[in-house]
């Protein structure tokens, strides 16, 4: 079967979070294919450092990165005017930071509301503006990395599941007011994704479990959603436009746990 290569040769993309698991996949991915990579980073400046020494090794193309809170509004601002000196004014956006605690619903601490909607809420919001901004004259893509549960409900996770519903209508407000000016705007929602961060809470719940709960019958890999990400950026999805892309295996359709899975005898 013929496979088109995915070319974004020449395209400047930015990656919030991009310094470890999904993100830095995602970065990986977007320079194999041609791209320029700004590596946003919160903390984790050292892997931010590495990822980028290794990108230019692997794939010759600029790279940069920089430290930034997304939910700082001043702190965007630089972040991009940082990126336009270094590498060029951004052609694809990833929102791909994002935080979370877990806790009941009656002892969530406010502060910690605040912390995980601000940054996985309002850090997309500041960050598509000032990218819409920059891309106004030429176009561009903005993708905004969600989760499942932007639409299924989980115990302990009341105010990261509403910041993913909540950034689920962004994306489709954005691509609705934003197509006049040629900017793209999709969700793109994993569903149980294996990274090093979570390693040891998968292996706790137990993946055999998680194998037998997704239909598909695996746990999904940063592979799966890096790919997916530079498909949606690339011209071959040129007229997919605010819709959600769910990488699940069709772990969300997947509610009756006690379902025989009966599978079809073949004569």
């Amino acid at each position: 079967m013929f496979k088109t290569k995915i070319d974004l040769t020449k395209k400047n993309a930015l990656v919030t979070g991009g310094s470890q698991g999904i993100g830095s996949e995602i970065c990986r991915e977007l320079a194999s294919c041609g791209a320029n990579v700004y590596i946003n980073y919160y903390q984790n400046k050292e892997n931010a450092k590495a990822l980028a020494k290794e990108l230019v090794d692997n794939f010759l193309v600029k790279v940069a990165f920089g430290g930034a809170n997304v939910a700082n509004a001043v702190e965007v601002k630089e972040m991009f005017m940082k990126m336009e000196k270094e590498i060029g004014k951004v052609d694809i956006l990833v929102n791909n930071a994002g935080c979370e605690t877990i806790n009941h619903v009656l002892e969530i601490k406010n502060e910690d509301w605040d912390n995980v909607v601000n940054v996985n809420l309002k850090g997309p919001f500041l960050c598509s503006r000032e990218a819409a901004l920059q891309m106004d004259s030429k176009g561009g893509v903005i993708i905004n990395i969600s989760s499942i549960h932007d639409t299924v409900p989980r115990k302990g996770l009341a105010h990261y599941c509403s910041s993913k519903a909540g950034l689920k209508m962004l994306s489709k407000c954005l691509s609705i007011e934003l197509a006049d000016k040629n900017i793209r705007v999709v969700s793109i929602a994993p569903g149980v994704i294996e990274t090093t961060m979570n390693h040891k809470e998968l292996e706790m719940i137990g993946k055999s479990s998680f194998n037998q709960w997704i239909p598909q019958g695996r746990i999904g890999n940063v592979s799966d959603v890096a790919n997916t990400v530079s498909f949606v950026a690339s011209d071959l999805a040129s007229y997919i436009n605010g819709t959600d892309i769910y990488i699940d295996g069709s772990y969300m359709n997947s509610t009756i746990q006690y379902d025989p899975r009966l599978k079809r005898i073949r004569k």
